[in-house]
């Protein structure tokens, strides 16, 4: 049996990732916060939604398709390792990092082309390093959706130039960039305003430019990718972090990718926020141990929980401690022995299984008294 230890919070929401409920009002304020015929705004450390309009739509996304391929890239290849250009990825049409046939180059150079100036031919070159060809590389491209829970996307190139069925919705591409940024070498790449690599062949370097605005017009702007073409429209997906909190914005076939996208991360930044429910070494309750070496163990908290809750919101949440009346010894160190909840307005928001034994506790048996036995006889020998 157990007992349920409820207290109410003034801070709290979603843990778990993956978690999707929107509390971002879908009318009045907020339905006109763009043009764009679709977008979404999550808190990147949740995945929960803050913000969306028509975000399941299926739509075309231009060059933001380079997100997954470059994670892909990042995840599977040697970044240091010099590649020689292949002719498939020569003079592909639309944007280019100019890359030319036979053409020495590192992974990890041709991934600030692909990101920073949206090389098509940086795209095909990575693709055919991982699959061979860019045809084999999209069904690596559809695996990982899946796996990352982007059921509603289909890839056919990575680069995002126009083909039939190759679409995302703005949901999927944010649960892709979510997971992209979790990555160290992603966001050094995407957060990168300019660089110089070397260019074969030159007596200059390549000069690389990141088309993404948001890095330098936005306050903790830290990424990711701009995309067009004239079937997708402007697309942007969008990243900035301010006091622990990371958002990330997708907008799709939006005129104004650049003011409606800081505009839908400014209603994020100012309705919702991030804080500290639970340090790691709280102690959170108390337990009854039958034939121990202790009558009671502490349950600690093991890390912290970090959280995001609309402001307005703050006095509707609950933390619920799930721990056992009582337990029989032994106990290890560090042993799971309960779990929390987080609700609001009486719905689950996350439960982790975070409580932990704080000390060793042993089993009063026979045993046990054998060797105190012992022990005290030696000591008193010695």
């Amino acid at each position: 049996m157990k007992k349920l230890i409820a207290a109410l919070l003034i801070c709290c929401s979603s843990f778990a990732v993956g978690m999707t409920m929107a509390f971002a009002e879908t009318n009045g304020g907020t339905e006109n916060i763009t043009n764009a015929k679709s977008a979404i705004l999550i808190d990147a450390d949740t995945n929960m939604v803050l913000y969306e309009k028509n975000a399941d739509a299926k739509l075309p996304m231009a060059s933001t398709t380079k997100i997954m391929t470059a994670i892909l890239a990042i995840e599977n290849l040697d970044l240091d390792s010099i590649v020689t250009v292949d002719e498939r990825a020569y003079a592909v049409e639309g944007s280019s990092m100019y890359l030319g046939i036979g053409e020495k180059i590192s992974v990890k150079n041709l991934l600030y082309g692909l990101m920073l100036t949206s090389g098509n031919d940086a795209a095909v070159e990575l693709s055919i390093l991982m699959a061979g060809s860019p045809e084999k590389f999209a069904e690596l491209m559809n695996a990982k959706a899946v796996e990352i829970g982007a059921v509603n996307t289909n890839f056919v190139n990575p680069n995002g130039l126009p083909a039939k069925n190759h679409y995302t919705t703005a949901h999927d591409l944010a649960l892709i960039a979510s997971y992209a940024m979790q990555n160290e070498t992603f966001r050094e790449i995407v957060s990168t305003e300019s660089i110089k690599i070397p260019w074969e062949g030159k007596t200059w370097d390549r000069l690389l430019k990141n088309k993404n605005k948001i890095l330098w017009q936005y306050e903790g702007g830290n990424g990711i990718k701009t995309g067009y073409t004239d079937a997708a429209g402007r697309c942007l997906v969008s990243s900035a972090k301010r006091d622990g909190m990371q958002l990330i914005c997708v907008v799709l076939n939006c005129p104004d990718m650049f003011n409606d996208s800081m505009d839908i991360l400014d209603y994020g930044f100012e309705n919702y926020k991030r804080l500290k429910v639970v340090s790691n070494g709280d102690v959170l309750g108390e337990v009854k141990v039958n034939e121990g070496t202790s009558n009671v163990f502490k349950a600690t908290a093991g890390y912290d929980i970090m959280v995001t809750i609309k402001k307005s919101d703050e006095e509707k949440v609950q933390k619920n401690i799930l721990i056992p009346d009582e337990i029989d010894a032994p106990l290890t160190y560090g042993q799971k022995v309960g779990s929390i909840e987080i609700t609001l307005d009486g719905t689950m928001l996350s439960k982790s299984d975070v409580l932990y034994t704080g000390t060793d506790i042993y089993k009063t048996d026979y045993i046990y008294y054998l060797k105190n036995i012992l022990s005290s006889y030696f000591n008193g020998v010695n």
